[in-house]
């Protein structure tokens, strides 16, 4: 049993993977070094239960997805129930002596969250990667929500039509105005993925979805949808439901526990844990 599953732990406890055989296993994914940190999934947002069910099977794709990590959550405030905040849990960490966790924050692009859990490392130690995105991985989650939707073809491949394509999308997302720049490179894969165009607006900001909207038309699309560049627990559900109601445009659903979201976590983390030195060959002696 992991300590993840105990209230009040601070960090779960490794455990070990079994691999697969035969020809057509999986290629082998890098084993995580011996004594590496802990990932923590810094959630953006209160533990409360439209929040738990999406982070829950994150960390089950993440473990699937890197076979051995160690990783628990750990969310911005907690509503009083064993749900430990990013805060508790370095602390709980560092007074049990054990290493400080890599954490990766649930966001795809900039957001006002950052700053928090750059103090927080800063206090104790931590590594805080980037946020998961721009990443192509993005939009292909994006695309399938659209398509999910009724909004966009699942591939090019497939040519029959759908009546309901949309022929333009903003692509929607939370943290200002340098989150929807950031979107944009997103957005130019999302573009490329379904030959249509793409432009990105901010939730948070007043008006920005509802221009980009006026943008579309304006250049020829008829058919405008949304689509959210947000994984749900970062963005209020209400800012959502009133940008489709604002502009009158059909919206995908958020990506939530999207499998390639929690493959954006694994890498994150696996890309900066120290890596152990090879060996050097022992010199050649002389005759």
């Amino acid at each position: 049993m992991s300590t993840a599953a105990i209230p009040g732990a601070p960090l779960p406890v490794r455990q070990p993977g079994s691999r697969a055989r035969g020809r057509h296993r999986r290629p082998e994914r890098p084993e995580i070094p011996a004594g590496s940190p802990a990932l923590v999934l810094a959630v953006p947002a209160t533990a409360g239960p439209e929040t738990r069910p999406i982070v829950d099977e994150l960390l089950s794709i993440v473990r699937g997805e890197q076979p051995g990590i160690e990783i628990t959550a750990a969310y911005l405030a907690s509503e009083g129930d064993d749900s430990p905040t990013v805060a508790g849990l370095l602390a709980a960490a560092a007074e049990a002596g054990l290493p400080a966790p890599v954490l990766v924050p649930l966001l795809p692009g900039p957001h006002g969250y950052l700053a928090e859990l750059q103090h927080l490392a800063a206090e104790s130690g931590a590594v805080l990667t980037e946020a998961l995105g721009p990443h192509p991985l993005l939009a292909e989650a994006v695309h399938v929500r659209l398509s999910e939707a009724g909004l966009a073809r699942a591939d090019r491949a497939r040519l029959f039509a759908i009546t309901t394509a949309a022929d333009g999308v903003v692509l929607t997302t939370v943290g200002g105005e340098e989150a929807a720049a950031a979107a944009g490179i997103t957005g130019v894969l999302l573009a490329a993925r379904l030959a249509v165009p793409v432009v990105a607006a901010a939730l948070d900001v007043p008006g920005s979805v509802a221009a980009a909207v006026e943008h579309l038309k304006a250049t020829g699309s008829q058919q405008p949808a949304l689509a959210p560049l947000v994984i749900g627990p970062e963005a209020d559900a209400e800012l959502l439901a009133a940008a489709a109601e604002e502009t009158g445009c059909p919206s995908a659903a958020p990506l939530g526990a999207y499998p390639t979201v929690g493959q954006l976590i694994a890498s994150t983390y696996m890309a900066v844990i120290p890596r152990p030195q090879p060996e050097e060959p022992p010199a050649d002696q002389e005759a």
